[in-house]
């Protein structure tokens, strides 16, 4: 029985390599199917409590049909953040880079952020409110090379909102009563919390109403009070 076990994997690995290796369009499509429903499935159930038996049932197949593409729920769950997290993340960095070099009043700059983020988890569900969801300190392979290169992206774009907010102190907009990098938590906090509820599809609330929401609650309650 183990050697069979072992023939068997030894195989399904050359099998794997091969396709890799060969990149047909029809491999590469079904792997990225099976990663979209795999980001879904982690999502629901969590990345510990969620099986390849789950995933198997959502992708329509069966468990040994998911060793064809992956190796393990490990390496699986590490090619969604490193094959696709990852480009969202390095996206979203070039686009905030771009807005903040705008000619425009830093209030303006800041609503554009917020709609950028918003947006990105809305086009790229769920794959981004996965990041959020699993604590990427607390996996075991926090400290690989491309999830510190995430947490650096994610650091970045936390910097460029804490930077617009001095600005803002700095100008008069926003009161100087609240310290910035509380008023960048509770802008964080907002955002990231839509993980828990903002899917898209047809629903009462979608990522536009959102934005408009947040932004005036957020804005609102950091201007500077008249004297």
């Amino acid at each position: 029985m183990p050697r069979t076990s072992v023939t068997t994997s030894s195989g399904m690995s050359r099998r794997r390599r091969s396709a890799q290796n060969e990149s047909s369009p029809n491999y590469q499509a079904k792997r990225r199917e099976l990663l979209q429903d795999a980001a879904i499935v982690f999502q629901e159930k969590g990345y510990e409590a969620a099986t390849l038996n789950d995933i198997a049932e959502r992708f329509g197949t069966d468990r040994a049909s998911i060793y064809y593409y992956f190796a393990s729920k490990k390496e699986l769950f590490q090619a969604l953040f490193h094959d696709v997290v990852s480009g969202v993340l390095d996206e979203n960095i070039k686009a905030a880079e771009a807005v903040l070099a705008l000619d425009l009043p830093p209030a303006e700059k800041l609503r554009r952020l917020v709609e950028l983020q918003l947006l990105s988890y809305e086009n790229n569900y769920p794959y981004v409110y996965l990041y959020i969801q699993e604590d990427m300190a607390k996996l075991e392979f926090q400290s690989t090379p491309w999830a510190k290169d995430m947490l650096r992206m994610t650091r970045r774009f936390e910097k460029i909102v804490s930077e617009l907010l001095d600005e803002l102190v700095a100008e008069g907009t926003f009161r100087d009563d609240i310290p910035t990098p509380l008023m960048a938590k509770a802008l964080f906090g907002m955002i990231n919390w839509t993980h828990r509820w903002l899917k898209p599809g047809p629903r009462k609330v979608n990522a536009k109403q959102t934005i408009d929401a947040f932004c005036s609650l957020f804005f609102e309650g950091a201007l500077k009070p008249e004297s």
